[in-house]
Parts: structure tokens; C-alpha cells; sequence
């Protein structure tokens, strides 16, 4: 694993934590589908920020935009979810029982990708998977 790659890892812990944070803030105020609304148009605006600091013209193909376009409609279906949970729930019991959407990439992963899920994997999720339990409780 490079150090850039750990480096990036890093920041994105970092700024995700910081976002569950304001985003419980956010829905104290704001009804959830409203306060996600927000969210995700200021981190479209650092994506296309991003994309136009880079130079060129990205390459853009139609499947890719489809998966994306599909990818998105799911982000969107969950981050309401997520924000609504917010509104009921603590922020540490919901962002920990949401980041548990890695168990179903996996899943998904393995199912419709032909990734391979060895019982070092498999141990390592259920483990998580505990520990999202006991921290829930």
C-alpha cells in the first residue's frame, strides 16, 4: 500500500467523522432531506472543483455515466435514510451501524464482481460486524 493511498485513506477518515458530526448538527435544525440536499451539493461543487483542477477534459463514457448516474440514486436513497436516522437516533449508533455498508459491498462484491472472500475476510467483517453490535447496545 503506498503512502499516498494511506495518506488519502486518512484524510477521508477524517472528514467523514467531521461529517457525521455536522450532519447531526445540521438535522437539528433543518429537516434531513433538506440538510443532505445541501451536503451533497457542496460536495458536488468540490468534486467539479477537483475535476477542473486537474486540466483537460476528463474522458467520460456512457456505461460509466450510467453506473454512476444508478451509484448516485442509491447514494441519494441512503444519505436521506441516513439523515432522517440522524434526527431519531444518537450520531455514534447510526454512522456506526450505516459504515457498515462495507459488509454489503463485499457481499455484493463477491456476488456480482467475482471478488474472492477468504476467511481472513470473512472473520475480519464478522468482527466488525460485532463490534458495530456491542457499540449499538
Amino acid at each position: 500500500m503506498s503512502r499516498t493511498a494511506l495518506l488519502l485513506a486518512g484524510v477521508g477518515m477524517v472528514t467523514w467523522g467531521a461529517w457525521v458530526v455536522l450532519a447531526d448538527l445540521a438535522t437539528r435544525t433543518l429537516e434531513p432531506e433538506i440538510a443532505m440536499a445541501i451536503s451533497y451539493l457542496a460536495g458536488a461543487g468540490v468534486a467539479v472543483a477537483y475535476i477542473l483542477s486537474q486540466g483537460g477534459a476528463p474522458a467520460v463514457t456512457g456505461i460509466g455515466a450510467g453506473y454512476a448516474l444508478a451509484g448516485g440514486l442509491f447514494s441519494g436513497v441512503g444519505g436521506v435514510s441516513y439523515y432522517a436516522a440522524l434526527q431519531y437516533g444518537d450520531a455514534s449508533v447510526v454512522s456506526t451501524i450505516t459504515a457498515l455498508y462495507f459488509v454489503v459491498a463485499a457481499v455484493l462484491g463477491v456476488l456480482f464482481l467475482g471478488e474472492s472472500l477468504g476467511a481472513r475476510d470473512a472473520v475480519g467483517i464478522a468482527l466488525a460486524v460485532g463490534a458495530v453490535a456491542v457499540l449499538s447496545t
